[in-house]
Protein backbone atom coordinates (compact mmCIF):
# COMPACT_ATOMS: atom_id res chain seq x y z
CA UNK A 1 0.00 0.00 0.00
CA UNK A 2 1.21 3.59 -0.64
CA UNK A 3 2.57 5.83 1.98
CA UNK A 4 -0.30 8.22 1.34
CA UNK A 5 -2.93 5.74 2.96
CA UNK A 6 -2.03 6.15 6.37
CA UNK A 7 -3.37 4.89 9.90
CA UNK A 8 -4.06 6.77 12.94
CA UNK A 9 -3.45 4.02 15.24
CA UNK A 10 -1.17 0.99 15.72
CA UNK A 11 -3.95 -1.56 15.62
CA UNK A 12 -5.07 -4.22 13.57
CA UNK A 13 -8.71 -4.86 14.30
CA UNK A 14 -10.33 -7.91 13.70
CA UNK A 15 -13.64 -7.99 15.24
CA UNK A 16 -15.68 -5.07 16.75
CA UNK A 17 -19.39 -4.99 18.46
CA UNK A 18 -21.15 -2.27 19.66
CA UNK A 19 -18.41 0.17 21.20
CA UNK A 20 -15.76 -2.16 21.27
CA UNK A 21 -12.96 -3.42 18.92
CA UNK A 22 -10.77 -6.88 19.45
CA UNK A 23 -7.84 -6.57 17.66
CA UNK A 24 -5.66 -9.39 15.99
CA UNK A 25 -4.08 -9.75 19.17
CA UNK A 26 -7.13 -10.64 21.71
CA UNK A 27 -6.83 -6.96 22.85
CA UNK A 28 -10.31 -5.26 23.53
CA UNK A 29 -10.55 -1.35 23.00
CA UNK A 30 -13.07 1.44 23.75
CA UNK A 31 -13.78 2.92 20.37
CA UNK A 32 -14.22 6.79 20.88
CA UNK A 33 -13.40 7.22 16.69
CA UNK A 34 -16.44 5.16 15.05
CA UNK A 35 -15.04 4.49 12.37
CA UNK A 36 -14.83 8.48 11.93
CA UNK A 37 -18.77 8.82 12.90
CA UNK A 38 -19.80 5.80 10.70
CA UNK A 39 -20.75 2.96 13.16
CA UNK A 40 -23.44 5.41 15.37
CA UNK A 41 -25.05 2.44 15.58
CA UNK A 42 -22.32 0.47 16.57
CA UNK A 43 -20.12 -1.85 15.33
CA UNK A 44 -21.74 -5.35 13.98
CA UNK A 45 -25.16 -3.94 14.87
CA UNK A 46 -27.52 -6.95 14.60
CA UNK A 47 -30.45 -5.53 12.58
CA UNK A 48 -28.12 -4.24 9.92
CA UNK A 49 -26.17 -7.33 9.74
CA UNK A 50 -29.21 -9.17 8.76
CA UNK A 51 -30.81 -7.00 6.51
CA UNK A 52 -27.02 -6.75 4.56
CA UNK A 53 -27.46 -10.59 4.84
CA UNK A 54 -30.44 -11.06 3.22
CA UNK A 55 -29.93 -8.76 0.37
CA UNK A 56 -26.72 -9.82 0.00
CA UNK A 57 -28.39 -13.74 -1.01
CA UNK A 58 -31.24 -12.09 -2.65
CA UNK A 59 -29.62 -9.16 -5.02
CA UNK A 60 -25.91 -8.47 -4.86
CA UNK A 61 -26.16 -5.48 -7.78
CA UNK A 62 -27.24 -4.84 -11.23
CA UNK A 63 -26.41 -0.81 -11.23
CA UNK A 64 -29.93 1.31 -10.70
CA UNK A 65 -29.32 2.82 -13.81
CA UNK A 66 -29.54 -0.49 -15.73
CA UNK A 67 -32.39 -1.90 -13.61
CA UNK A 68 -33.45 -0.31 -10.47
CA UNK A 69 -34.96 -2.36 -7.45
CA UNK A 70 -36.65 -1.53 -4.11
CA UNK A 71 -34.17 -1.09 -1.52
CA UNK A 72 -32.83 1.85 -3.84
CA UNK A 73 -36.20 3.96 -3.68
CA UNK A 74 -37.16 2.87 -0.10
CA UNK A 75 -34.25 4.50 1.01
CA UNK A 76 -34.97 7.34 -1.08
CA UNK A 77 -38.50 7.72 0.28
CA UNK A 78 -37.44 7.22 4.07
CA UNK A 79 -34.69 10.37 3.33
CA UNK A 80 -37.10 12.49 1.56
CA UNK A 81 -39.37 11.75 4.89
CA UNK A 82 -37.15 12.13 7.50
CA UNK A 83 -34.69 15.14 6.13
CA UNK A 84 -35.64 18.89 7.16
CA UNK A 85 -38.27 20.36 4.95
CA UNK A 86 -41.61 20.85 4.98
CA UNK A 87 -41.78 20.77 0.84
CA UNK A 88 -41.68 18.22 -1.32
CA UNK A 89 -38.11 16.30 -1.66
CA UNK A 90 -36.05 13.91 -4.42
CA UNK A 91 -32.95 11.71 -3.46
CA UNK A 92 -30.03 10.44 -5.18
CA UNK A 93 -27.90 8.10 -3.54
CA UNK A 94 -23.88 7.93 -3.81
CA UNK A 95 -20.96 6.08 -2.79
CA UNK A 96 -19.64 8.24 -0.38
CA UNK A 97 -19.41 11.95 1.10
CA UNK A 98 -17.14 13.09 -1.43
CA UNK A 99 -19.12 11.90 -3.99
CA UNK A 100 -22.61 13.35 -2.37
CA UNK A 101 -21.12 16.92 -2.08
CA UNK A 102 -19.54 16.51 -5.68
CA UNK A 103 -23.32 15.89 -6.94
CA UNK A 104 -25.04 18.49 -4.75
CA UNK A 105 -23.11 21.11 -6.74
CA UNK A 106 -23.07 19.74 -9.99
CA UNK A 107 -27.42 19.73 -9.83
CA UNK A 108 -26.80 23.46 -7.95
CA UNK A 109 -25.03 24.56 -10.96
CA UNK A 110 -27.51 22.73 -13.43
CA UNK A 111 -30.20 24.58 -11.51
CA UNK A 112 -29.22 28.00 -11.35
CA UNK A 113 -27.21 28.10 -14.30
CA UNK A 114 -24.51 29.55 -12.21
CA UNK A 115 -20.73 28.53 -11.82
CA UNK A 116 -19.17 29.62 -8.35
CA UNK A 117 -19.37 28.18 -5.10
CA UNK A 118 -19.29 29.19 -1.68
CA UNK A 119 -17.09 27.09 1.22
CA UNK A 120 -15.31 28.00 4.24
CA UNK A 121 -12.19 28.03 5.96
CA UNK A 122 -11.47 25.14 7.97
CA UNK A 123 -13.94 22.90 6.07
CA UNK A 124 -13.04 19.74 5.04
CA UNK A 125 -15.57 18.21 2.32
CA UNK A 126 -13.33 15.13 0.73
CA UNK A 127 -10.44 14.47 -1.31
CA UNK A 128 -11.74 14.06 -4.80
CA UNK A 129 -10.52 16.96 -6.95
CA UNK A 130 -13.57 19.26 -6.92
CA UNK A 131 -14.20 18.32 -2.90
CA UNK A 132 -10.27 18.26 -2.42
CA UNK A 133 -10.45 21.89 -3.89
CA UNK A 134 -13.64 22.85 -1.64
CA UNK A 135 -11.50 21.48 1.30
CA UNK A 136 -9.71 23.87 3.36
CA UNK A 137 -7.06 21.92 5.11
CA UNK A 138 -3.71 21.86 3.06
CA UNK A 139 -1.20 19.64 4.76
CA UNK A 140 -2.23 16.21 3.93
CA UNK A 141 -5.22 17.25 1.60
CA UNK A 142 -3.87 19.09 -0.48
CA UNK A 143 -0.33 19.69 -0.39
CA UNK A 144 1.36 18.87 -4.26
CA UNK A 145 -1.91 17.74 -5.60
CA UNK A 146 -2.92 20.86 -7.65
CA UNK A 147 -4.01 22.77 -9.60
CA UNK A 148 -7.58 22.82 -7.86
CA UNK A 149 -11.21 23.11 -9.47
CA UNK A 150 -11.83 26.87 -10.51
CA UNK A 151 -14.94 28.63 -8.80
CA UNK A 152 -14.09 27.67 -5.29
CA UNK A 153 -14.23 30.46 -3.18
CA UNK A 154 -13.55 30.72 0.55
CA UNK A 155 -15.35 32.62 3.57
CA UNK A 156 -14.29 32.98 7.09
CA UNK A 157 -16.00 30.37 9.43
CA UNK A 158 -17.38 31.36 12.41
CA UNK A 159 -15.18 30.14 14.35
CA UNK A 160 -15.45 31.97 17.79
CA UNK A 161 -12.24 30.50 19.58
CA UNK A 162 -9.66 31.85 17.17
CA UNK A 163 -11.80 34.62 15.21
CA UNK A 164 -13.39 37.51 17.93
CA UNK A 165 -14.83 39.09 14.42
CA UNK A 166 -17.01 36.22 14.41
CA UNK A 167 -18.71 36.30 18.12
CA UNK A 168 -20.36 39.89 16.97
CA UNK A 169 -22.77 38.39 14.37
CA UNK A 170 -23.12 41.89 13.14
CA UNK A 171 -19.79 42.07 11.80
CA UNK A 172 -19.44 38.82 10.59
CA UNK A 173 -22.65 39.85 8.26
CA UNK A 174 -20.66 42.41 7.04
CA UNK A 175 -17.83 40.20 6.27
CA UNK A 176 -19.93 38.10 4.15
CA UNK A 177 -21.60 40.71 2.52
CA UNK A 178 -18.04 42.86 1.39
CA UNK A 179 -17.66 38.68 -0.10
CA UNK A 180 -19.51 39.72 -3.05
CA UNK A 181 -17.67 43.13 -3.79
CA UNK A 182 -14.50 41.71 -3.29
CA UNK A 183 -14.14 38.10 -4.17
CA UNK A 184 -17.40 37.37 -6.86
CA UNK A 185 -20.11 38.59 -7.68
CA UNK A 186 -23.28 37.20 -5.62
CA UNK A 187 -24.98 36.94 -9.03
CA UNK A 188 -22.38 34.05 -10.14
CA UNK A 189 -22.73 32.24 -7.33
CA UNK A 190 -24.66 28.38 -7.63
CA UNK A 191 -24.44 27.30 -3.79
CA UNK A 192 -22.80 27.66 -0.38
CA UNK A 193 -21.78 24.55 1.45
CA UNK A 194 -21.74 24.59 4.81
CA UNK A 195 -20.65 22.33 7.87
CA UNK A 196 -22.63 23.40 11.02
CA UNK A 197 -20.28 21.40 13.21
CA UNK A 198 -16.64 21.62 11.68
CA UNK A 199 -15.69 17.67 11.09
CA UNK A 200 -12.19 17.50 9.76
CA UNK A 201 -12.20 21.26 10.65
CA UNK A 202 -11.83 20.46 14.33
CA UNK A 203 -15.85 20.40 15.70
CA UNK A 204 -16.49 23.48 15.76
CA UNK A 205 -20.13 24.64 16.04
CA UNK A 206 -21.19 27.52 14.39
CA UNK A 207 -23.15 30.39 16.21
CA UNK A 208 -27.19 30.68 15.15
CA UNK A 209 -26.61 34.26 14.59
CA UNK A 210 -24.12 33.76 12.11
CA UNK A 211 -26.15 30.42 10.34
CA UNK A 212 -29.10 33.13 10.14
CA UNK A 213 -26.78 35.44 8.59
CA UNK A 214 -25.90 32.66 6.07
CA UNK A 215 -29.46 31.33 5.13
CA UNK A 216 -30.93 35.76 4.69
CA UNK A 217 -27.88 36.13 2.16
CA UNK A 218 -28.36 32.94 0.41
CA UNK A 219 -32.30 33.70 -0.19
CA UNK A 220 -31.76 37.45 -0.53
CA UNK A 221 -28.98 36.42 -3.67
CA UNK A 222 -30.93 33.27 -5.12
CA UNK A 223 -28.27 31.01 -3.59
CA UNK A 224 -28.38 27.67 -3.06
CA UNK A 225 -27.70 26.46 0.91
CA UNK A 226 -26.49 23.22 0.85
CA UNK A 227 -25.68 21.59 4.11
CA UNK A 228 -23.20 18.73 4.62
CA UNK A 229 -24.21 16.63 7.20
CA UNK A 230 -22.12 13.82 6.45
CA UNK A 231 -20.84 13.56 9.74
CA UNK A 232 -23.33 15.20 12.09
CA UNK A 233 -26.02 13.27 10.74
CA UNK A 234 -27.88 10.48 11.82
CA UNK A 235 -28.20 11.40 15.82
CA UNK A 236 -24.77 12.36 16.72
CA UNK A 237 -25.49 15.94 17.39
CA UNK A 238 -28.46 14.94 19.18
CA UNK A 239 -30.84 14.79 16.96
CA UNK A 240 -31.36 13.07 13.69
CA UNK A 241 -29.69 16.05 11.84
CA UNK A 242 -27.70 19.01 12.96
CA UNK A 243 -29.64 21.69 11.18
CA UNK A 244 -32.57 20.69 13.41
CA UNK A 245 -30.91 22.87 16.08
CA UNK A 246 -31.15 25.76 13.56
CA UNK A 247 -34.15 25.04 12.20
CA UNK A 248 -32.88 25.70 8.87
CA UNK A 249 -34.43 23.67 5.67
CA UNK A 250 -31.85 23.74 3.24
CA UNK A 251 -32.42 23.12 -0.26
CA UNK A 252 -29.96 20.26 -0.44
CA UNK A 253 -28.26 17.98 2.15
CA UNK A 254 -25.63 15.66 1.63
CA UNK A 255 -25.18 12.44 3.93
CA UNK A 256 -23.35 9.39 4.26
CA UNK A 257 -21.47 7.88 7.32
CA UNK A 258 -23.83 6.68 9.60
CA UNK A 259 -26.31 6.35 6.83
CA UNK A 260 -25.25 3.30 5.79
CA UNK A 261 -24.28 1.37 9.78
CA UNK A 262 -20.56 0.93 8.57
CA UNK A 263 -21.62 0.22 4.56
CA UNK A 264 -20.56 2.44 2.09
CA UNK A 265 -23.30 4.71 0.91
CA UNK A 266 -24.18 8.33 0.52
CA UNK A 267 -26.83 10.97 -0.65
CA UNK A 268 -28.27 14.08 -1.62
CA UNK A 269 -31.59 14.78 -0.65
CA UNK A 270 -33.40 18.69 -1.77
CA UNK A 271 -36.03 20.11 -3.31
CA UNK A 272 -37.76 18.05 -5.64
CA UNK A 273 -37.34 20.80 -8.10
CA UNK A 274 -34.13 21.14 -7.68
CA UNK A 275 -33.15 17.90 -8.13
CA UNK A 276 -34.73 17.19 -11.04
CA UNK A 277 -32.94 20.20 -13.27
CA UNK A 278 -30.50 17.51 -14.42
CA UNK A 279 -31.27 15.60 -17.44
CA UNK A 280 -31.29 11.94 -17.93
CA UNK A 281 -28.31 10.17 -17.50
CA UNK A 282 -26.60 13.25 -15.90
CA UNK A 283 -26.50 11.70 -12.11
CA UNK A 284 -25.26 8.40 -10.63
CA UNK A 285 -22.73 5.62 -11.36
CA UNK A 286 -22.11 1.86 -11.25
CA UNK A 287 -21.98 1.13 -7.67
CA UNK A 288 -23.93 4.36 -6.76
CA UNK A 289 -27.29 2.75 -4.38
CA UNK A 290 -26.01 -0.67 -4.12
CA UNK A 291 -28.94 -2.97 -2.59
CA UNK A 292 -27.15 -4.40 -0.02
CA UNK A 293 -25.93 -1.08 1.44
CA UNK A 294 -29.39 0.10 1.11
CA UNK A 295 -30.50 -2.65 2.98
CA UNK A 296 -28.51 -1.90 5.44
CA UNK A 297 -28.99 1.94 5.42
CA UNK A 298 -32.89 1.32 5.96
CA UNK A 299 -31.63 -0.85 8.68
CA UNK A 300 -29.72 1.36 10.42
CA UNK A 301 -32.02 4.36 10.44
CA UNK A 302 -35.00 2.09 12.00
CA UNK A 303 -32.68 1.14 14.53
CA UNK A 304 -31.81 4.81 14.97
CA UNK A 305 -35.23 5.57 15.74
CA UNK A 306 -36.79 2.52 17.41
CA UNK A 307 -33.83 2.88 19.72
CA UNK A 308 -34.27 6.36 20.08
CA UNK A 309 -30.63 6.83 19.56
CA UNK A 310 -30.45 10.86 19.30
CA UNK A 311 -32.10 10.91 22.90
CA UNK A 312 -28.65 8.97 24.12
CA UNK A 313 -26.60 11.26 21.97
CA UNK A 314 -28.01 14.20 23.84
CA UNK A 315 -27.28 11.63 26.85
CA UNK A 316 -23.88 10.99 26.12
CA UNK A 317 -23.14 14.85 25.34
CA UNK A 318 -24.27 16.27 28.78
CA UNK A 319 -22.12 13.70 30.23
CA UNK A 320 -19.30 14.48 28.05
CA UNK A 321 -19.51 18.07 28.13
CA UNK A 322 -19.56 17.93 31.91
CA UNK A 323 -16.76 16.13 32.10
CA UNK A 324 -14.53 17.93 29.26
CA UNK A 325 -15.32 20.89 31.62
CA UNK A 326 -13.47 19.20 34.66
CA UNK A 327 -11.05 18.57 32.43
CA UNK A 328 -10.30 22.38 31.11
CA UNK A 329 -10.19 23.30 34.56
CA UNK A 330 -7.53 20.71 35.68
CA UNK A 331 -5.26 20.99 32.21
CA UNK A 332 -3.95 25.10 31.33
CA UNK A 333 -3.46 23.41 27.94
CA UNK A 334 -6.91 22.37 26.76
CA UNK A 335 -7.63 26.02 25.39
CA UNK A 336 -11.86 24.89 24.29
CA UNK A 337 -13.78 22.01 25.05
CA UNK A 338 -16.70 22.75 22.66
CA UNK A 339 -19.22 20.63 20.90
CA UNK A 340 -22.71 19.59 20.13
CA UNK A 341 -24.57 16.24 21.49
CA UNK A 342 -22.33 13.62 21.49
CA UNK A 343 -20.06 15.70 19.25
CA UNK A 344 -17.41 16.92 21.40
CA UNK A 345 -13.54 18.51 21.07
CA UNK A 346 -10.61 19.08 23.00
CA UNK A 347 -8.72 21.72 21.64
CA UNK A 348 -4.82 21.82 22.87
CA UNK A 349 -3.02 24.68 22.76
CA UNK A 350 0.76 25.43 24.65
CA UNK A 351 -0.30 28.66 26.24
CA UNK A 352 -4.41 29.96 26.51
CA UNK A 353 -3.37 33.45 25.70
CA UNK A 354 -1.57 32.79 22.49
CA UNK A 355 -3.70 30.02 21.87
CA UNK A 356 -0.97 28.77 20.13
CA UNK A 357 -1.82 24.69 18.68
CA UNK A 358 0.07 22.46 20.35
CA UNK A 359 -0.16 19.00 17.88
CA UNK A 360 2.64 17.74 19.63
CA UNK A 361 0.50 17.23 23.04
CA UNK A 362 -2.17 15.73 21.19
CA UNK A 363 -0.20 13.13 19.63
CA UNK A 364 1.20 12.01 22.74
CA UNK A 365 -1.89 12.22 24.39
CA UNK A 366 -4.07 9.98 21.86
CA UNK A 367 -1.03 7.60 21.92
CA UNK A 368 -1.27 6.96 25.26
CA UNK A 369 -4.89 6.76 25.30
CA UNK A 370 -4.20 3.75 22.51
CA UNK A 371 -1.78 2.07 24.97
CA UNK A 372 -5.02 2.03 27.95
CA UNK A 373 -7.33 0.83 25.33
CA UNK A 374 -9.09 4.06 24.29
CA UNK A 375 -9.29 4.38 20.36
CA UNK A 376 -8.73 8.28 20.05
CA UNK A 377 -8.36 10.53 16.65
CA UNK A 378 -7.42 14.13 16.12
CA UNK A 379 -9.16 16.58 13.44
CA UNK A 380 -8.42 20.59 13.59
CA UNK A 381 -6.83 22.40 10.51
CA UNK A 382 -3.69 22.45 13.15
CA UNK A 383 -4.18 18.54 13.73
CA UNK A 384 -4.31 19.69 17.95
CA UNK A 385 -8.10 18.45 18.28
CA UNK A 386 -9.36 15.57 20.27
CA UNK A 387 -12.64 14.58 18.97
CA UNK A 388 -14.78 11.84 20.38
CA UNK A 389 -16.70 10.15 17.60
CA UNK A 390 -18.10 6.97 19.84
CA UNK A 391 -21.25 4.50 18.84
CA UNK A 392 -23.96 6.13 20.29
CA UNK A 393 -25.20 2.34 21.53
CA UNK A 394 -22.20 2.92 24.39
CA UNK A 395 -22.79 2.16 27.43
CA UNK A 396 -22.94 4.49 30.45
CA UNK A 397 -19.75 1.78 32.11
CA UNK A 398 -17.82 1.83 29.30
CA UNK A 399 -18.61 6.05 28.28
CA UNK A 400 -17.18 6.45 32.12
CA UNK A 401 -14.08 3.91 31.12
CA UNK A 402 -13.22 5.72 28.01
CA UNK A 403 -13.70 9.25 29.89
CA UNK A 404 -11.30 7.93 32.57
CA UNK A 405 -8.59 6.50 30.23
CA UNK A 406 -8.61 10.00 28.69
CA UNK A 407 -8.45 11.68 31.70
CA UNK A 408 -5.62 9.73 32.62
CA UNK A 409 -4.02 10.42 29.27
CA UNK A 410 -4.11 13.97 29.93
CA UNK A 411 -2.82 13.52 33.36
Amino acid sequence: MPRGISHMTPICADRGVGALVVDLDGNRLLDFAGGIGTLNVGHANPDVVAAASAQLAKLTHTCFSVALYESYVALAEKLNAITPGAFPKKTMLANSGAEALENAVKIARHSTGREAVLVFEHAFHGRTLLTMSMTSKVRPYKFGFGPFAPEIYRLPYPYTYRDPIAADAAAYERTLRDFFSTHVAAEKIACLVLELVLGEGGFVVAPPEAVRAMERICKERGILLVIDEVQTGFGRTGRMFACEHYGVEPDLLTTAKSLGGGLPVSAVTGRAEIMDSAEAGGLGGTYAGNPVACAAALAAIEFLETHRLCNRAAEIGRVVEERFRCFYDRFPFIGEARGLGAMRALEIVKDRETKEPDKERTDRILRKACENGLILISAGTYGNVIRTLMPLVITDVQLQEGLEVLEHALQ
